[in-house]
């Protein structure tokens, strides 16, 4: 069932994402990894920003799954989600891609031999392991998804609330909704108290959306805040474009924060908000291998 010849697409990230892990300090968050990786590659912007038909990002979505081969192999630490750490085996490893091609073989090869013997093959794994590198997500970016087909499936104004409730958790004051039309794209303002003696004036966008947020509209953005306050949250469940980036922190004028649905996901796990935390356990097959 699972490819055992061949070269998967993914494959070529193994070696690097080791390498970006050694380099990160044995730790790094998962978008940390990603950048580096790409950049050590010259990456083009048009690869980086290809998206699979479901709106992941086709190279994230190779990362993660050499992510995932690189943990089952037991060199990369899976207790905390986002975070990527290398176990100590990982911390002395080093892979070329032919060692990395040999570890997915191996790896392909023990879970279908696994799934073969039990009694239930679970097979969403089987398929995930077949199409990896493909249009299949890691069970990662799966849950991702969930979250925010969540936050898509909200109205506009449900959706401004839920930032405006967010932002209040990580420390905004007085956060209202503004309600208004006609007003630049201006969602809501809130009052962020720096220390006793400062306090910086915040308006925020909130853009339900599942596609890019555009440079013009990260410029229009800006121009309605400039003047009004003292900083800007651009929210959406969407990305953002490489340009919409350049834009939000281009020198000389006010810079716009930005925080795009991978980024929301991020902070609605950290607070828990509208989330419930579920242990599972998963086996450890190579601390029985030992064993056999």
């Amino acid at each position: 069932m699972a490819r055992a010849k061949g070269k998967a697409e993914f494959v070529k990230w193994i070696p690097l994402l080791l390498d970006a892990l050694h380099a990160l300090g044995g730790s790094a968050e998962s978008r940390d990894v990603s950048a580096w990786i790409a950049n050590a590659a010259k990456l083009p912007d048009e690869e980086r920003e290809r998206r699979n038909r479901n709106g992941i990002l086709r190279f994230e979505n190779q990362v993660h799954w050499a992510r995932q081969y690189l943990v089952w192999e037991g060199l990369l630490d899976s207790s905390r989600r986002g975070v990527w750490t290398l176990s100590s085996a990982g911390a002395k490893a080093g892979l070329t891609e032919e060692q990395g091609q040999e570890l997915v073989r191996r790896q392909a090869r023990l879970r279908s031999n696994r799934q073969t013997k039990a009694p239930k093959p679970d097979s969403k794994l089987e398929t995930e392991i077949t199409d990896v590198g493909a249009e299949v997500e890691t069970p990662e970016l799966a849950e991702e998804s969930k979250l925010l087909d969540v936050l898509q499936s909200l109205s506009p104004e449900g959706f401004e609330r839920l930032c405006k409730r967010l932002l209040h958790e990580y420390g905004l004051e007085k956060v209202a909704v503004t309600g208004k039309s006609h007003d630049g794209g201006i969602d809501g303002m809130g009052l962020l108290r720096l220390n006793p003696f400062v306090t910086m004036k915040v308006l925020f966008q909130c853009k339900r959306v599942r596609k890019s947020v555009s440079r013009a509209q990260v410029g229009d953005f800006r121009n309605a805040v400039m003047g009004r306050a003292d900083k800007g949250i651009l929210l959406t469940t969407g990305w953002f474009s490489s340009e919409a980036e350049k834009e939000a922190n281009r020198e000389g004028v006010l810079p716009i924060e930005l925080v795009d649905g991978e980024r929301l996901v991020e902070l609605f796990e950290t607070k828990q908000l509208g989330l419930r935390r579920k242990e599972v356990f998963e086996v450890d097959h190579s601390f029985f291998d030992q064993f056999r």
